[in-house]
């Protein structure tokens, strides 16, 4: 499992031309499934986005997670994270690793239900969905967290 965690000011997912999941301050995580993640990996990565400290504190420092500052988190599934051009010959990505639709989309599900266990509000794109996402990238600050 493989999370792009963006810590924005705003962020948006349409489908069709309407929005279905908005946030201000927080987090946009854009969350891809491999073949071997387990019900425990999405437990576990929705923790550590939860606790993840890279809000500023007053002198600056990032020492906030989302949960400190009361932000939302916004998550969109993206297969394509598993994209490996490693192996590749030429410059089309093997998508192989990513996990079927009917095995990822219980786990995003799990994802966001743990983070709004957590006390975290979720908003979420549409799994499977053709989305546009829009992300207004505060800092930039992007980390990138795998299980």
């Amino acid at each position: 499992m493989r999370a792009v965690v963006q810590r924005v000011s705003e962020a948006r997912v349409r489908v069709d031309d309407q929005v279905v999941g908005e946030i201000g301050r927080g987090l946009c995580v854009l969350l891809g499934v491999t073949r071997d993640d387990e019900p425990a990996d999405a437990e576990r990565l929705a923790g550590k986005v939860a606790r993840l400290r890279i809000f500023e504190n007053e002198e600056g420092k990032f020492d906030h997670s989302v949960q400190d500052v009361e932000g939302a988190v916004l998550v969109v599934s993206q297969f394509t994270l598993i994209a490996d051009s490693k192996r590749q010959r030429g410059t089309r990505p093997d998508f192989s690793g990513a996990a079927p639709a009917t095995e990822a989309e219980p786990l995003y599900e799990a994802f966001c239900a743990v983070l709004t266990a957590l006390g975290v509000s979720v908003e979420t794109g549409v799994f499977g969905a053709r989305m546009q996402v829009v992300i207004v990238n505060d800092g930039p600050v992007t980390i990138i967290l795998d299980v």
